[in-house]
């Protein structure tokens, strides 16, 4: 049951339940499921050779490409092998005596803390108000917890819950802590209004981590990226990194996908379009609250006692349907489920199998 919690494993699922991997539609995973940058894919297609080439030590066109797209300085562009290393990172060179985390999140974050006997204090979101942040709560409890360090997933994963960069920015001006700030989700929603990037030329303590792998669709060439202007923090990351942590493919991909503004466009329309389709399909259900959501997925509780997220996973299951049973995300109980934005079809799909599924208790 604890690999269900986790996320859902396709290849085991498709040896235990005799399944085609291709036919499961996986609404646990929170990747763009339309596809990497064709413009991207064409390009290392067309030159599989660079494979034998050393990329640039100095990633000069890569950087000058995620600045443009983030429109930072290239000086404030760390680069990583995927954002988890980059968040351990950082968590590890701040070493917070107190910490604090917007809670329910991401599992990473406490588990870096805990390397360091961090006193952790959870800041909960809570559904009495829709999981919605309320900023001047964060700054009396992070004050009043002497935390050295705040950390918030924006939008937040799986509450879909998001801060603007004036509130950010308002956190930042109002305590003395560090702010990691984990962008993952970001390009689902309005970057000039939401992201803060640009941030990080007028404040040294705040940290922001981006990665490829969901927006962009590309978690196999493990592309993550940090944006700080904190000298120390920099050279300390950096002198931990590998000469060549960046590998080839992850490096001429993103000088490319970065600056495909149709790819970006057109995956953005796609998405909205798709999650507002769930989002009106699901409240349509009167067994569940559907909660707001600027992420790529939606998180939903059952308000039936008489069917929990796991039974519901196992009655989606035979159809080849796989949501995430949000049970283990720190103040989400069993009745809490998240769905992932698919395409068309499989989106209604998972609207008609879940209309049938609650019919019954009608």
């Amino acid at each position: 049951m604890s690999k269900v919690e986790h996320g859902a494993n396709l290849f085991e699922l498709a040896s235990n339940y005799g399944f085609d991997i291709k036919e499961i539609m996986d609404f646990s995973s929170n990747i763009n499921p339309f596809g990497a940058s064709p413009r991207a894919l064409n390009e290392i297609s067309k030159n599989p050779n660079i494979v034998s080439i050393y990329p640039d030590p100095s990633y000069i066109e890569l950087k000058n490409a995620i600045s443009s797209y983030t429109r930072t300085s290239q000086n404030n562009i760390l680069l990583g092998s995927g954002a988890t290393g980059l968040i351990s990172g950082f968590i590890k060179y701040v070493n917070p005596k107190n910490s604090m985390i917007l809670s329910p999140a991401y599992s990473e974050y406490k588990r870096e803390l805990n390397k360091l006997n961090s006193n952790i204090f959870e800041f909960f979101l809570t559904e009495d108000h829709e999981f919605k942040v309320d900023t001047q709560a964060i700054i009396n409890f992070a004050n009043s917890n002497k935390c050295e360090l705040i950390v918030i997933c924006n939008p937040n994963n799986p509450t879909g819950s998001i801060l603007s960069s004036a509130e950010i920015k308002k956190i930042l001006e109002n305590t003395d802590a560090y702010i990691l700030v984990d962008e993952t989700y970001i390009e689902f929603t309005d970057q000039e209004f939401y992201s803060s990037g640009a941030l990080v030329d007028d404040f040294s303590k705040i940290f922001v981590i981006r990665g490829t792998s969901k927006f962009f669709s590309t978690p196999g060439i493990r592309l993550g990226y940090a944006l700080s202007s904190d000298l120390n923090i920099k050279t300390n990351l950096q002198n931990d990194m590998n000469l060549w942590s960046i590998n080839i493919f992850a490096d001429k991909m993103g000088q490319i996908m970065f600056l495909d503004k149709n790819y970006q466009a057109n995956t953005f329309k796609l998405i909205e379009a798709e999650r507002n389709f769930i989002f009106d399909e699901l409240s349509k259900i009167k067994h569940l609250h559907v909660y707001p959501s600027k992420g790529n997925f939606i998180l939903s509780k059952i308000k039936t006692p008489n069917i929990s997220a796991f039974d519901l996973y196992e009655a989606l299951l035979p159809h080849k349907i796989i949501i995430r049973n949000c049970s283990n995300f720190p103040g989400l109980d069993s009745s809490y489920f998240r769905v992932c934005v698919l395409k068309a079809e499989e989106n209604k799909l998972l609207i008609k199998n879940l209309n049938e599924i609650f019919s019954k208790y009608d």
